[in-house]
């Protein structure tokens, strides 16, 4: 089994700005840690430093060391991409061992020598796929086509070539989680790994993240998932001097309260450090005066100014964290009473066809497992081309508004986000740092958007919307990368919008914030249910609620 030691470590960006001061914790063998913070923080990056001191390409800490012992698989915040030209296979070989991704080059490159390559290109041949083997290159493979199966029914015999883009984000996560959770590697780095997960998806990690030996270090926003999964907690807090660390010793379901107790204790810890600061500063006062006029003073002033240099060099106790502001003023506006029609409409491959009515005002929530075709209808309606059959049309006045899946924007890649703001948008660089600030954006008003956190991309998108005029919401799956408070401020926003909203999800919290839902399942059928349905079985119950119901 592996472990994970961070001793003190120090981050300053690019641009001279701390991103993490003194961070310390330990992942013991075989524990299920969670890594927990706001959006930006830094959890990502120090993810990265982790995998680095395992052998990964990634940034060394500024101060401080990381050790890991052990093997160390690692699944990155976004594992794919809809720009992505690689295939499944390829995919599958970028997260196994360092050792057998360079035997694999081997292969690749000896067999494109092969037409019209004379005996020693054969023999070159030969020999990567004899190193393929001995490095167990075969034995990957038949774990391969287990994980295949298992994520995107499919063996690998059929899977490999296809393009990772393809599959949707949750069947590209499951896909790596299958890998990773049944390979040899003792140690795993999982980032966000519940994103884009439908909720089978998420409780069939949960129950694998219980039931694994691996020492498993990951990131999630995911409340359900950490309390059934994680069992200590280490928080980055921001402060002016970089995230500083804090560690929950039990399970997520004790978290905030520990919390609460701890930030309870800061105050006023704090506020017995003015204190003595003060009543220091009142006796060198006093002290100082009384010397002015008898030099039998002069030591006790001395000693005093001793004391209150010793105290203020240990400096005040760690800093009372900042709580994140959040502001999202989605307005909306009012459009005709029907915003949007669908008859017979069938996304091809995917669906039979369905008819759907929604009216102005309504929250329409979009739900069933991954692959079935949500995306695609969020992309037709957006008015991008999808294959379908059948027709669709909005309203009067109806402006949709398309918040991605993926974050991905071509239009936005290698732009800092004020420049983003003033120039597509017309807001003055005050307004635009205004605007980037309610958003908890406005540190990072210089940084490209590709260099932004999931989370952080995730807001600007949301902050596009607003500045948009959007007053058709298709919200593709927006609290994946959001942190709480976040997900919070967006629900908050929502429920102020003067417009029409459809959402994707998989979060249970977040759903529970709409008057209807709409069930994409697995068999092509799209259909009403008067509650929300989110794993196997349920579906029936939701029938039967509907019998009770004849009204919904």
């Amino acid at each position: 089994m592996g472990h994970i030691d961070v001793n003190g470590v120090g981050y300053f960006l690019s641009d001279g700005r701390p991103l993490l001061t003194d961070v310390s914790f330990r992942v013991d063998e075989g524990s299920v840690t969670a890594l927990v913070g706001p959006n930006g923080s830094g959890k990502s990056t120090l993810f990265s430093m982790i995998a680095a001191a395992a052998g990964r390409p990634g940034p060394l800490p500024d101060e401080g060391s990381i050790s890991v012992s052990g093997t160390l698989g690692l699944m990155s915040q976004f594992v794919g991409s809809v720009r992505d030209s690689s295939s499944v296979r390829e995919l599958l070989v970028s997260v196994a061992s360092p050792a057998l991704r360079r035997a694999a080059q081997a292969c690749t490159e000896s067999a494109g020598r092969l037409t019209g390559g004379g005996e020693a290109v054969q023999l070159a041949y030969a020999q990567a796929l004899a190193d393929w083997g001995d490095l167990g290159g075969y034995e990957a493979e038949v774990a391969w086509d287990a994980a295949t199966t298992a994520a995107i029914g499919l063996p690998l015999a059929e899977a490999a070539g296809r393009p990772v883009a393809s599959l949707s984000g949750g069947e590209q996560k499951r896909l790596v989680l299958e890998v990773l959770l049944h390979s040899d590697d003792q140690v795993l780095l999982l980032d966000e790994p519940d994103n884009y997960l439908d909720v089978p998806g998420k409780e069939w990690l949960e129950d694998s993240l219980r039931l694994t030996r691996k020492t498993v270090l990951l990131v999630s926003h995911d409340r359900q998932l950490l309390a059934e999964a994680a069992t200590r907690v280490v928080t980055l807090e921001p402060s002016a001097a970089g995230a500083v660390c804090w560690v929950h010793g039990g399970s997520f379901a004790t978290y905030h309260e520990a919390r609460a107790d701890r930030l309870s204790r800061l105050e006023e810890l704090h506020k017995l450090w003015e204190a003595e600061h003060r009543r220091l500063k009142a006796y060198v006062t006093e002290m100082r005066q009384k010397a002015s006029y008898n030099s039998d003073f002069s030591s006790k002033l001395s000693n005093a100014l001793h004391r209150l240099a010793r105290f203020e060099a240990a400096g005040p106790p760690e800093a009372i964290p900042r709580p994140q502001q959040i502001s999202m003023r989605l307005q909306g506006g009012r459009t005709g009473k029907r915003v949007l029609t669908l008859s017979g409409l069938a996304l091809s491959g995917l669906t039979a066809p369905f008819d759907l009515e929604v009216v102005q005002g309504e929250r329409v929530c979009v739900l069933g497992p991954n692959g079935t075709g949500k995306s695609h209808l969020f992309r037709l309606l957006a008015g991008d081309e999808v294959a379908h059959s059948g027709s669709f049309s909005l309203g009067a006045r109806v402006q949709p508004g398309h918040f991605a899946q993926s974050y991905e924007h071509l239009e936005l890649e290698g732009r800092r986000l004020a420049e983003i703001l003033s120039k597509d948008h017309d807001l003055p660089l005050e307004k635009a740092v205004a605007a980037l600030g309610r958003y908890e954006l406005s540190r990072a008003r210089q940084q490209r958007y590709e260099t932004l956190s999931g989370g952080q991309q995730a807001r600007f998108q949301i902050l596009l919307l607003e500045l948009s005029g959007a007053t058709l919401l298709l919200l593709d799956e927006p609290t994946d990368n959001l942190d709480v408070e976040s997900a919070e401020a967006l629900e908050a926003g929502l429920a102020s919008f003067e417009g029409t909203v459809l959402a994707i999800t998989h979060d249970r919290y977040f759903a529970r914030h709409f008057d209807r839902f709409l069930l994409f399942g697995a068999d092509g059928t799209v259909e009403e249910t008067p509650v929300p349905v989110f794993s196997e079985g349920a579906t029936e119950r939701a029938a039967a609620t509907r019998r009770r119901h004849p009204a919904c």
